[in-house]
């Protein structure tokens, strides 16, 4: 397919990859893209997602039960999706904010573990800052994201508890998400000394170019070559170029293996296939099938590849 026919294809799909190849792909105007963004809650998976959630705010169980249909991941999804913020939504925030606070003031979904969980504090941060949440309930949040920071300059969510000597890839990306979009959003609280974490956090993952170990120069784990979505909490190649991207970050040597590995996944149609879905547990309904043309993996890829100028 020709550059012009996969931009069609893009937008033949779901409302959200449509709002997202204008904005990213075709660089169009707000005169097409606030429209778009309205229709994202109101019709397609935004809407999908929406209509599953209880009058009592939350979606599946509870905040992280079970794992996939959760209130944490469906507002997720709901972020990547590009979703404006609805009333369900605000009102699901809130919820989290007041039934979540642990003792040491993080989100905390599990009643029996007293310490947080660091990747899932990245992930509150990344969707609660899109959709705008009063800065004075993630402040103990991001008081606790900041006491999690590690010697290496990144973060692993065992630290607080089992202990832990070398940051995760996992927990770094979703926690610098979070950390960039608080950022991008302009909240103010102790904002300076996030945006020297960010850097050091992000240096960590350039320092292992990416998916290598940095003592031994082998690939860490051969999933961090595996572009799956949605991501959920898992860590893989296309998923830090995409941080790189949103955070404006420029381009450095140490990601040029991880795109030329982007880049041999083309198909020779010119577009990228999903593989399996992560296993967990149910899920609401699964956007795209597994082995095929996926159109988040191909506008993704040729956003970044775009991005740095490949």
């Amino acid at each position: 397919m020709e550059h012009n026919e996969i931009i069609g294809w893009l937008l033949e799909g779901d409302v959200s990859i449509q709002y997202q190849t204008h904005r990213d792909l075709l660089k169009s105007g707000p005169e097409v893209l606030i429209g778009l963004k309205k229709r994202i809650a109101e019709e397609g998976w935004g809407y999908e997602f929406l209509k599953r959630q209880h009058p009592e705010g939350y979606w599946g169980r509870a905040f992280y039960q079970p794992k996939w249909t959760s209130t944490n991941y469906t507002l997720l999804d709901l972020r990547n999706l590009c979703a404006p913020c609805t009333a369900e939504i605000t009102k699901a925030l809130n919820v989290v904010v007041e039934t979540c606070k642990g003792a040491d003031g993080s989100i905390n979904g599990f009643v029996s573990v007293p310490e947080s969980d660091m990747c899932i504090n990245g992930m509150f941060l990344n969707y609660a800052c899109y959709f705008g949440i009063e800065e004075e309930k993630i402040k103990s949040v991001v008081d606790f994201v900041i006491s999690q920071q590690m010697e290496d300059g990144a973060f692993n969510c065992l630290l607080n508890r089992y202990g832990a000597s070398h940051s995760s890839m996992h927990t770094t990306i979703n926690t610098l998400e979070g950390i960039s979009e608080y950022i991008i959003q302009g909240y103010g609280y102790r904002r300076t000394e996030l945006v020297k974490i960010e850097t050091e956090a992000r240096e960590f993952l350039l320092r292992h170019h990416l998916f290598r170990s940095d003592k031994t120069g082998r690939i860490i784990h051969p999933g961090m070559l595996r572009i799956a979505y949605p991501t959920r909490w898992k860590y893989d190649i296309l998923r830090a170029l995409e941080y790189f991207r949103k955070a404006g970050a420029p381009y450095d040597e140490r990601m040029q293996e991880a795109l030329d590995i982007i880049s041999r996944k083309r198909t020779s149609d010119g577009r990228w296939k999903i593989p399996a879905h992560y296993p967990g547990s149910a899920v609401h309904f699964e956007m795209e099938q597994a082995g095929r043309a996926s159109r988040w993996n191909t506008l993704r890829a040729m956003r970044v590849l775009e991005y740095f100028n490949l």
